[in-house]
This record gives structure tokens, sequence and C-alpha cells, in this order.
């Protein structure tokens, strides 16, 4: 490379949408970002010190608009939540919801998901790693933005404990296709329901207003569980 030219543009698995945020959703990343916002650029003192305790940790890559992340923090006070999304109305959505129910086990970052991974996230640190329809990216030009990819799933098995869980959902049957072989060509990973074979659908997690609407237009859900090696 020359001084001239530039580092190649890394491809990204998302584009942030310019929707607009609700006046709370704005006063809530002013208002509770200190509380529950993490950011990479401040560096990363480790999970004991975030929380205040050392617990299950589980991270969830691109909430939404938080309901999944939401209703597990506030069922399961024992462990704590990890939420990476770059949008800004669920960002802020989620920290009015976590504010309203007073939740004292969840944390945000507002950043990209492999950025967080490589910086902040310690190896073997996680007890389960979530990513529940994630964007299909239907046409095949650009199915190189979809995130399962091999690095990405090599990635986040580096950082699930050993028995760890990595639990995606989808409701487009070509992208768990896609997931299906990425995954189990990944030696650090197990399928915990056999070689090549998908979970029952909605297999322990909360149904979302997401799937509800696309089970009413007759959308089937492919789940995916592998363990940590």
């Amino acid at each position: 490379m020359t001084l001239t030219q530039k580092p190649p543009r890394p491809i990204r698995s998302y584009v942030v949408r310019q929707g607009r945020s609700s006046k709370s959703q704005q006063q809530a990343r002013d208002l509770y970002w200190q509380q529950y916002g993490l950011n990479l650029s401040e560096g990363f003192c480790g999970w004991p010190a975030v929380f205040g305790r050392d617990a299950a940790r589980v991270l969830e890559i691109g909430f939404g608009m938080g309901d999944t992340l939401i209703t597990l923090a506030k069922a399961h006070p024992e462990m704590d939540f990890i939420g990476i999304e770059v949008h800004p109305p669920g960002v802020g959505r989620c920290l009015v919801q976590a504010q309203a129910h007073g939740l004292t086990n969840l944390k945000l970052y507002a950043e990209d998901a492999l950025s967080v991974l490589e910086e902040a996230i310690p190896d073997g640190s996680l007890d389960k790693v979530l990513l529940y329809f994630p964007d299909p990216w239907p046409k095949k030009k650009h199915h190189k933005r979809r995130i399962v990819q091999s690095n990405f799933v090599n990635l986040v098995a580096q950082k699930l404990k050993p028995g760890g869980v990595f639990h995606m959902a989808t409701d487009w049957q070509a992208y768990a296709d896609h997931m299906l072989a990425i995954l189990e060509a990944c030696p650090a990973l197990r399928n915990t329901f056999g070689k090549s074979t998908f979970a029952p659908s909605q297999y322990l997690r909360p149904l979302t207003k997401f799937e509800a609407r696309g089970q009413k237009l007759g959308h089937d859900i492919w789940d995916l569980v592998y363990e940590r090696r």
C-alpha cells in the first residue's frame, strides 16, 4: 500500500437507518446513557467492575428495539446482560425500558458488534451469545454483508466459555441454510441438536413482536443452538 492509498473500507453487516427517534428515546440517551451505556473509547475494566459482581453473562448482538433483552434481564436478575445495537431509536427505547423497570443487570453498546467483540469482550468470558433475526441481506450481491461469516463465528466461539451457548434465529430459509453451513464448519462449536440439525422453533427465547407478526403471515422460523467445546 502506498502513502496515497487508503486502507480498504471494512464491509459492514448493517446500514444505520435514519429512523426518527421519539422525544422520550432522545431524552433517554441524554439521561440514562451514563448509567447503562458502555463506550469503546473509554477502554474496558473487566465485567466484575462493570456490573459490581461476577455473574453469568449473556450478550445479545443487534437487539433491535430491546424487547428480548429487557424481557430476559427482568426474568433473570441473577445474570448480567450486555446488548449491542447501532440504531439510535432502538437504543433509546431500550434505555427507556431499562430505566422504567429499574434494571441493574444490563449494559449497552451503541457500536459495531465486531469492534465490541474484538476490543471489549475477553476470551472465554461469556455464557451465552444471542443473535436473533439479523439482516438476511437476501440479494446475492449483498451476501458478503451478512454478519454470520466464518471469521465472525470463530470470534464468537473464542469469547464463549467452554460449554457456553451460541443461539441464533432467522425467518429466512436461505440465511438459515447459510448459518448452518458456517457453524457446522467451526471446529470449536458443537450442534446441541445433532449435526446439521435445527433446534425447535422459538427454543428457550421470548416471542418478539417481529416474530409474532411473521407467524401471522405464515413465516417459518429457524433456530440454531451451538455449544462451545
